[in-house]
């Protein structure tokens, strides 16, 4: 979720965690992939993202766990809050997609799937992009480019001593693949609050301030979310205020998880050890 958080737009200076603040964390973040096991045997044609997002509320409801993205205000001043507790995207959606009843799951769509949720006042966000049923071999690659590229990241962060030398690698790995890194949105530090510093781009910032880079430290926690686009890296808006698509119509896909720096080095808050849904 990316709503009001934009590049340029500054928050509280971002806090390094404990040990302990990271094993709450976790717990959040054990909630939000918990959702996503239970919605991956709804990524079928015909059932509609509306039945996708009121199997994410009660995954939530019964840990007692607060939708982080439900009623999240707009960016644009008057526009509406996010009406739901999952963004739900297919085929050129980017990021923001709505659930409806409406919409439903076609075989050959590919569905990004974010949602994220906060417990006992620790936030966790991730996403996943799915398959439905067979897709086409650049849809393929799409989705194994995304998710590649998130992992590239995370063995990074364990490696590299600032943020901007993972993201230069990311946006070679994209490029190699000749897919586009979209810039409009970027990853987020995450704690308290959903939406924190520091900004987590998945590209170079050529044009950035000095202090838009940040050290990779023990106690860091932060996701990272690329989004990857067959063609042009070039978003546009639709008339619901939310839905981000491609401009030239072309596929797109996201994958994130919330990561902590440790001392034993980096730790996905987002996933079960195997880092695979079952």
């Amino acid at each position: 979720m990316r709503g009001l958080y934009g590049m340029g737009k500054q928050s509280p200076p971002r806090q390094l965690r404990s040990a302990r603040e990271i094993a709450a964390m976790r717990n959040a973040g054990l909630v939000v992939w918990d959702t996503f096991k239970a919605v991956k045997p709804l990524v079928k044609p015909g059932v509609s993202t509306a039945e996708i997002d009121a199997v994410v509320r009660e995954v939530f409801a019964r840990n007692h766990a607060q939708p982080l993205f439900l009623n999240f205000p707009n960016s644009t001043e008057g526009g509406p809050p996010f009406p739901a507790a999952t963004c739900i995207s297919i085929n050129a959606e980017v990021v923001h997609g709505i659930p409806s009843l409406r919409r439903k799951l076609a075989a050959g769509d590919i569905v990004s799937i974010d949602t994220g949720c906060k417990v006992n006042g620790w936030c966790g966000d991730a996403a996943f992009t799915f398959p439905v049923g067979e897709i086409d071999p650049v849809k393929q690659k799409l989705l194994a480019v995304t998710r590649g590229v998130l992992f590239l990241a995370i063995d990074l962060m364990g490696k590299k001593s600032r943020w901007s030398e993972v993201a230069a690698e990311m946006e070679k790995f994209v490029r190699d693949h000749r897919f586009s890194v979209v810039e409009d949105f970027v990853g987020h530090g995450i704690g308290r609050d959903m939406h924190e510093e520091p900004q987590v781009p998945n590209f170079v910032q050529r044009r950035a301030p000095r202090n838009a880079d940040f050290r990779l430290e023990e106690g860091l926690v932060i996701a990272v979310e690329p989004m990857v686009n067959v063609g042009t890296k070039a978003v546009k808006t639709l008339s619901d205020q939310w839905t981000q698509v491609t401009k030239d119509g072309k596929p797109s896909a996201h994958f994130e998880h919330t990561i902590a720096i440790t001392s034993e080095g980096p730790q996905v808050l987002t996933s079960s050890p195997s880092g695979e849904l079952e």
